[in-house]
């Protein structure tokens, strides 16, 4: 069972990061401002977070143009897709046991 848990590295495994992983799962891109809203994270706790997701291939961005200004817009690659479906199994593998009663 000990393999469940090490299964996730820790920049994935990090609340904040697998909340930010989790908000643009849901919603597949996200702008700075709206993850900052949602997350209620500084600038520079958001961007940092961010950027160690990009570092390790979760996480693109890309500027967009909404009405007359830029924004940084964020989403999951491939392999943070992957991840975040694989963390998901995960979840559900220990609500199964746990309700099968197994401590396998």
């Amino acid at each position: 069972m000990s393999e469940y848990y090490t299964q996730f590295d820790n920049i994935f495994f990090e609340k904040t990061r697998l909340s930010m992983m989790t908000i643009l799962f849901k919603e597949e891109k996200c702008s700075f401002n709206r993850l900052k809203d949602l997350m209620r994270l500084t600038d520079g706790a958001l961007y940092t977070h961010l950027e160690k997701l990009i570092k390790e291939d979760y996480l693109e961005k890309k500027k967009e143009l909404v009405g007359t200004q830029v924004q940084t817009i964020y989403f999951l690659t491939n392999k943070g897709k992957e991840v975040f479906k694989k963390y998901i199994q995960f979840l559900e593998e220990m609500i199964l046991q746990n309700k099968s009663g197994g401590n396998e």
